[in-house]
């Protein structure tokens, strides 16, 4: 009985295996990795954004509730004061 690669690796990973090598011959694995590395690139992105917008709401809040503190703060001294 002659010995095939099903015999010592399994028909599913055989299978698979000769995807890979098809796709690396054909240039698809290629393609797929650089659309990985971009989706990557748009995520970082994405998150990015996200944080420079978080930093700019906080710095309207600060900036808006800052001088209501502040005068909360400058009220208290005033009365301790007296």
């Amino acid at each position: 009985m002659p010995q095939t690669a099903d015999m010592f690796i399994g028909t599913h990973t055989y299978r698979r295996l000769a995807c890979l090598v098809a796709e690396i011959v054909s240039g698809a694995w290629a393609q797929r990795a650089m659309r990985r590395d971009r989706e990557r690139g748009q995520g970082m992105v994405e998150y990015a954004l996200i944080l420079i917008l978080i930093a700019v709401v906080v710095v309207l809040i600060v900036g808006v509730v800052g001088k209501q503190i502040n005068n909360v703060f400058s009220n208290v001294s005033s009365g301790l004061a007296s």
